[in-house]
């Protein structure tokens, strides 16, 4: 395997759902340095609590755990027996040099201990060996095995830090469509599901719905015009402008509706026969034509060659 390719969804449950099923079909026992690559806000952390059940991270969203601010300078024998460790590294450069982290982090590797180290690319360059299994996180995730060819942890970075500015405004431009769905056109939650396209959002509708598309198209702009603050307010609920509404990622946001650009809707709802569904497509690029080729549609204009 060079690498494989999965949306990062939209969503805390989804994504550790995701790194779940990421676990059982590309991590090997023999795996013990793994490098997970994304900037802040990705959702790495999440990510890693799917993959690593009941790993204790250096920290989280929710909480920072003294014990192991100053994980680097305990000797191993004081730490608990355990057999896989986290490492943040950016959070960790805080408290510890460079070279203590990466020493530490190879007296893990010589006891044969698993280490999973955040901003990976960071500590490479002193480690002097790549990761066994690589991940990165942006608008994609990239799982990758690399090999004495590459991939570098820095071009996988540079995929996934362009990457994630198309996730976070398609996740927010998703959230005031259907805050107007359901105050302008009387839409409920039970009546959609959401999935993913690239650059965009996808919202699946069971039954066909009666929503004039250019309207609805109209008022989201309006909206975007109007320079809203988009703020986290708890698990389960996002603040625009000042009004709370449902959201399962808080966290994965532009900070103000003005950071969204291009905005616009595929004018006809497009039936997906697999799943019987109606599909409402919003993108947040220029690229509106062949829709039925999208997510390909980076394989040929994204710039691999830096």
């Amino acid at each position: 395997m060079v690498s494989a390719q999965y949306f990062a969804p939209r969503g805390k449950e989804r994504l550790m759902f995701l790194g779940e099923q990421i676990t059982h079909k590309h991590l090997s026992y023999t795996d013990r340095l793994v490098g997970i690559i994304g900037d802040a806000g990705a959702g790495k952390s999440s990510f890693i609590k799917g993959m690593f059940p009941g790993l204790q991270l250096s920290n989280d969203d929710d909480i920072v755990r003294p014990d192991k601010v100053m994980q680097v300078r305990t000797s191993f024998f004081d730490v608990e027996d355990a057999s896989t460790f986290h490492v943040d590294v950016r959070f960790q450069m805080a408290f510890t040099q460079m070279h203590e982290i990466a020493d530490y982090v190879q007296s893990l590797l010589e006891r044969k201990r698993r280490v999973v180290i955040e901003h990976f690319e960071l500590i490479y360059p002193l480690l002097g060996k790549n990761a066994d299994l690589m991940i990165g996180i942006g608008e994609e995730i990239i799982v990758t095995r690399p090999s004495v060819f590459g991939p570098s942890p820095y071009s996988i970075y540079k995929i996934v830090h362009e990457s994630l500015k198309y996730r976070k405004m398609a996740h927010s431009a998703e959230d005031l469509t259907i805050q107007l769905l359901v105050e302008e056109f009387g839409v409920k939650e039970k009546d959609y599901f959401s999935s993913e396209i690239r650059n965009g959002f996808v919202l699946k509708f069971p039954v066909k719905p009666e929503i004039d598309l250019f309207l609805l198209e109209q008022l989201v702009n309006e909206q975007i015009q109007k320079h809203l603050d988009i703020a986290y307010l708890d698990d389960k609920h996002i603040l625009i402008g000042d009004k709370a509404m449902p959201c399962d990622g808080p966290r994965f946001h532009v900070r103000n509706t003005q950071d969204i650009t291009e905005f616009n809707l595929h004018k006809e709802l497009i039936h997906d026969p697999k799943s019987n569904t109606f599909c409402l497509v919003g993108l947040v690029d220029s690229h509106t034509d062949d829709i039925e080729n999208r997510n390909t549609h980076h394989f040929l204009t994204r710039d691999y060659a830096h």
